[in-house]
């Protein structure tokens, strides 16, 4: 049986795993809304390329949606750390097929409020200069720099995503911070923060 729409809103990640699992496609409709975005950025920042974050994005969904039937959710890990782990293993896959390191575009996250030309330059910029930073990072700091920072991810959950320790995780992100604010460091004024 179906759960109303306007209950489904106030469920976690877990228990509309569990509804789609028994055939609420409601629930899988608000699960990908919430999931999918959150998907695709992880692989755009560390992809760098749209086109292929969505195949990453879409593979990793349709995992999800294979894994569902087997979901506990009283389990140990959520739906979206679950996916973030899945994201991460298939672009760092991606990433080695190629044998590439890409760059990041610019304009994968288009500004959401762009009062003027000069905002939106201003804000475009700022991105470029953070995805061409992330860029130069390796790979495993990047990620984590992305799911902390970026996507807002606790740090247990980064660890759980990429199969490391909090520790590694902890020594990753301040690393990463560290070599990304050192290349950003002579870019201050240009990026409007010369104050």
């Amino acid at each position: 049986m179906a759960v109303p729409d306007a209950e489904l809103d106030g469920l976690g990640d877990g228990a509309l795993m569990v509804l789609f699992a028994n055939g609420d496609s409601a629930a899988a409709r608000l699960l990908t809304e919430r999931l999918l975005p959150r998907a695709w950025r992880h692989a755009s920042r560390v992809l760098g390329d749209p086109a292929e974050a969505e195949d990453i994005a879409q593979e990793a969904m349709l995992r999800l949606w294979r894994a569902a039937p087997e979901w506990r959710q009283d389990g140990a890990a959520q739906p979206s750390t679950w996916l973030h782990r899945v994201v991460a293993n298939l672009a760092i896959d991606r990433l080695r097929r190629a044998g590439r390191s890409t760059g990041l575009d610019p304009e994968i996250d288009p500004p959401d409020d762009a009062p003027t030309a000069e905002a939106r330059m201003i804000e475009d910029g700022r991105r470029s200069a953070l995805d061409a930073a992330l860029a130069t990072l390796p790979e495993r700091q990047r990620q984590a720099v992305v799911l902390r920072h970026i996507e807002g991810l606790a740090n247990p959950e980064i660890a759980e995503i990429l199969g490391i320790g909090v520790e590694a995780v902890e020594s990753l992100t301040a690393r990463g911070k560290r070599a990304l604010k050192a290349v950003l460091e002579g870019q201050k004024e240009a990026l409007g923060y010369g104050e």
